[in-house]
């Protein structure tokens, strides 16, 4: 049967060099993620996309954002990684930060109950806007499972090999930072980041912020905010400065 890509080639040197020269990615990310960024999976989520855009589909977010959280947190800055599922699958949404929003655009509702359970924590207002680009900037890494979605089609990418390489990216923070806190929200969250090593890192878990799961208990009341200082300052670091500008 004939696929998208061949199993069975083993890339050179040579060829997987030419493959990371085109990759846009801080460095350190690049580095570490090399090994998955020339795999055949790769290949398959390339070839995918690029037929996606030639049949005219609308993919969010936009190409240019869909390594947004990378761009923004540099592997060396990481400190708290909050794993969402996929992105926003309407138009205007997707910013490639998970629960993220442009600040023209209104926040959906998971990211409200995000912000009121930061206000009940910590006493901070929720903001008028949704963007949390201030938090990636401090070292949030706001990573979706997927990286892309059909619009109005949500979770429609799950399965074109996403789920493969933000395994890599869970496994390389995993492996080569000490103390970073996962902020698990859900089951699927807490599925994908069961292999954390709770010996040297901080994982938080509770229901996922929706309104369906929050409303039912588990969510409000958990304190990530507040917990996820504590323990960086307990470890030298810097707290994250949660107050999103106006």
């Amino acid at each position: 049967m004939t696929t998208l890509f061949d199993e069975d080639h083993e890339k050179s040197a040579a060829e997987k060099q030419a493959i990371l020269e085109k990759v846009r990615l801080p460095q350190d990310w690049k580095e570490a993620l090399a090994d998955e960024l020339t795999s055949s999976n790769m290949d398959q989520i390339r070839a995918f996309l690029t037929a996606a855009y030639q049949k005219g589909e609308a993919i969010y977010p936009p190409a240019g954002l869909m390594f947004n959280a990378f761009d923004l947190t540099p592997l060396s800055k990481v400190k708290v990684v909050i794993l969402g599922q996929d992105p926003y699958h309407k138009a205007g949404q997707a910013m490639g930060l998970s629960f993220s929003v442009p600040k023209a655009i209104p926040k959906p509702p998971s990211l409200n109950n995000v912000l009121k359970e930061m206000a009940d924590d910590i006493g901070i207002a929720p903001s008028k806007h949704g963007d949390l680009t201030h938090w990636a900037k401090q070292g949030v890494l706001l990573l979706n499972s997927s990286l892309s979605v059909l619009e109005a089609t949500p979770n429609s990418h799950k399965d074109i090999g996403w789920e493969q390489f933000t395994d890599a990216v869970i496994d390389v923070i995993n492996e080569q930072t000490e103390h970073t806190v996962f902020i698990l929200w859900g089951s699927h969250a807490q599925k994908k980041g069961k292999f954390i090593d709770t010996d040297k890192h901080l994982v938080l878990t509770a229901v996922h912020p929706s309104p369906l799961a929050a409303n039912r208990g588990g969510f409000f009341g958990s304190k990530p905010f507040s917990k996820t200082n504590e323990y960086l300052l307990q470890h030298g670091k810097s707290p994250i400065d949660w107050q999103l500008p106006q």
